[in-house]
């Protein structure tokens, strides 16, 4: 495989890769066609009934999803979010992280969750055998809640007067923090003892977040870490198919629900076991989330049980001061050994420049530096190539169809003239990896959402709103088509020069800061391309060429 055969193979496959899992997350899901109230009439959620009682079986079947029923509702204000917490189960019905904006721009904060009937996503726990669930009412003080101090608590009872059992059930908030703790103080103020079992869970549709970019849509669905089998995604078509593997009960880890740039994720006390579980609720509505026993309380006794929940965007800081391997939410597939070290490096970077544009110009720069060796080697190949480029045509016309006479010279001549054609290829190889791991961190990284590089390019994350930076990049990309030998075959040579131009089309629907990295790249290897080739006689390359003939 000649050097121009592997260019166009490694563009190919990477092209490929892109459409690959834009298709993918697309159409992971298939769209509801039946009434969920409906199908959850006849299945439950991933908590199962403690017990064969009336009264759990009657609660558990209890309407979800687009049958959410609303009540009293208390709005919480701090530095970071506002959020709604609803009576009917004390569950979580919205969140709008403040500092964040829909991609489209088509509302005034981002909603992470939300109980909008057509895609509903809320967060949700309780109790099982007979305390309340998340289907029980709560009384609640409703109102708005504003941070304060440091903290912010906002309590909810409910209590049943024939069985003496009473819960208290309290959100706490922290000052410029995404955690919120959960805190569940249980009475029993009856006559027989009561086992306890808590649960909570995330329930969301199938559907991508609406204000994802077309080919930018990373992985959404359900995710669980435990130390002994790690980060887990669970795509909802497996859920579908029931086939849906993962570790389903440990002593730690945390289980939650992933998107491109955020996570919401439940974070049960290290050192308890519990167990882990995903469910389908109905055409597009799932679960995910634990449960945990917590043994027998006698009558008179009380007990107070804490959980946690992380509700905000991927920042690395964040994610590893909430939870171990919660910092793997942050997803930057199979390349995570050489992305994570990446974005480490590109951070410190922004943090001398104060510019997430300037400092992916720089990281480009020093990347190119460090690899120029390796890359030289690829293009003095192809500088080679480009010189052999007349003789070879001659070649071409003289044997004509008469391929094994064609290939039999070729091989004379690189061998007179000491040039292996294949010192182009490995350099490239080994920079394919290096390539798409700096990709997954442009697109994972939400410290980009947002973020202005100049002029006209203010959001990093969202496309180039005058389409100006993939322009620059395809007339760089024809050129650095130019600068490379012209292959032999016609249509081979078609296909190249037609490729930065389908190339800019496809880059005209990324994020400006994945276009600005590659167009950086293009102009650097265009100088280190022109430097090889007028250092391998390209200078005079059609003199030389001419001279040998």
């Amino acid at each position: 495989m000649d050097t121009q055969r592997l260019i166009l193979f490694v563009v190919f496959s990477f092209s490929l890769l892109l459409l690959w899992e834009a298709w993918q997350n697309k159409d992971q899901v298939p769209q509801a066609t039946a009434p969920t109230e409906q199908v959850e009439s006849q299945k439950t959620s991933g908590v199962p009934a403690a017990t064969p009682t009336a009264q759990v079986q009657q609660t558990q079947q209890a309407p979800q999803g687009k049958g959410l029923v609303s009540g009293a509702r208390a709005i919480i204000e701090t530095e970071v979010f506002r959020a709604e917490i609803d009576a009917n189960g004390g569950d979580l019905r919205k969140l709008e992280l403040l500092a964040y904006h829909p991609i489209d721009k088509s509302r005034p904060t981002f909603l992470l969750l939300e109980d909008d009937p057509a895609r509903p996503y809320v967060a949700q726990s309780g109790l099982l055998w007979g305390l309340p669930t998340h289907k029980d009412v709560f009384q609640l003080s409703p109102g708005v809640y504003k941070m304060s101090g440091e903290t912010l608590s906002v309590p909810m009872t409910w209590s049943n007067p024939v069985t003496g059992l009473a819960v208290e059930k309290t959100y706490v908030f922290h000052r410029n923090s995404y955690e919120v703790e959960v805190v569940q103080k249980i009475t029993n103020g009856g006559s027989a003892a009561v086992q306890v079992e808590s649960y909570a869970q995330l329930m969301r549709n199938g559907k991508p977040p609406q204000s994802e970019t077309r080919f930018m849509n990373a992985f959404t669905g359900p995710v669980v870490y435990t130390d002994e089998a790690k980060f887990q995604k669970i795509k909802f078509a497996d859920i579908d198919k029931g086939d849906a593997e993962y570790q389903k009960s440990a002593k730690d880890g945390w289980v939650g629900m992933l998107q491109h740039h955020f996570v919401a994720a439940w974070l049960p006390k290290a050192g308890e076991a519990r167990s882990y579980y995903v469910d389908k609720l109905g055409d597009d509505l799932y679960t995910a989330g634990y449960k945990q026993q917590h043994g027998s309380l006698a009558p008179g006794q009380t007990i107070s049980l804490t959980s946690r929940i992380y509700l905000g965007p991927q920042l690395q800081k964040n994610l590893e001061a909430a939870a171990p391997g919660l910092e793997l939410s942050r997803d930057y597939g199979w390349l995570t050994p050489l992305s994570a070290p990446m974005f480490w490096v590109l951070s410190k970077i922004h943090a001398m420049v104060g510019n997430w544009g300037w400092a992916i110009v720089i990281f480009t720069i020093l990347l190119k530096l460090v690899l120029w060796p390796l890359s030289a080697t690829g293009y003095k190949g192809m500088a080679q190539m480009r010189k052999m480029a007349p003789r070879l045509q001659k070649m071409k016309e003289m044997y004509g169809d008469d391929r094994q006479k064609l290939h039999q010279a070729m091989a004379d001549l690189y061998k007179k003239e000491k040039i292996n054609p294949l010192n182009g290829c490995m350099p490239i190889l080994l920079q394919i990896p290096v390539f798409i791991a700096l990709y997954y961190v442009l697109i994972a990284a939400v410290e980009m959402r947002g973020a202005p590089w100049l002029g006209w390019i203010t959001d990093l994350s969202a496309p180039d709103p005058f389409y100006v930076l993939p322009v620059l990049m395809g007339l760089s990309s024809i050129i650095q088509v130019k600068l490379n030998p012209t292959p032999p075959d016609p249509m081979q040579a078609k296909i190249m020069m037609a490729m930065p131009i389908v190339f800019s089309v496809m880059f005209v629907f990324f994020a400006s800061g994945l276009v600005l990295y590659w167009l950086v790249n293009n102009i650097l290897s265009i100088a280190q391309q022109w430097a090889m080739n007028k250092k391998y006689g390209e200078g005079s390359g059609g003199k030389t060429a001419h001279a040998k003939k």
